[in-house]
């Protein structure tokens, strides 16, 4: 099972910025799905974002229990980069993403899905996954 520890913290971060109540998605961002804005090759598994929706994506349908009872998916590629004991934790301000005690992330992005969509078919981004 996929499961994942949100601190308090990390809640009140979503409370603050009205996306508790969303759908959110924690994705790997490396060049390789359709919310990636960052990385490539040379970065894959080391960035890693929440992707805030207004609704459930087909793509990204592995739920992630939480225990704060959070709308929160991935997807099965990026479960791959995840790994067991996930803990998404703030320090220095900032979200970071820890498994089984490693550090994945120290600064885990949140972004709106519906202007990172837009934005790609404006050609503002091309996630061309180049180092």
């Amino acid at each position: 099972m996929n499961e994942i520890t949100v601190t308090p913290a990390v809640v009140d971060i979503l409370k603050q910025k009205q996306l508790a109540d969303k759908t959110l998605l924690l994705i790997t961002d490396d060049a390789g799905g359709k919310y990636s804005l960052q990385g490539g090759a040379c970065s894959i598994g080391t960035k890693f974002t929440i992707v805030v929706l207004d609704q459930p994506d087909d793509e990204y349908n592995v739920a992630l229990k939480n225990n704060a009872d959070l709308s929160l998916y991935t997807s099965d590629y990026d479960v791959y980069f995840l790994g067991q004991g996930l803990k998404l934790d703030v320090q220095k301000s900032m979200i970071k993403l820890t498994n089984n005690g490693q550090l994945l992330d120290n600064n885990v992005q949140i972004a709106d899905g519906k202007a990172i969509l837009a934005a790609f078919q404006q050609g503002v981004f091309a996630n061309s996954g180049n180092c």
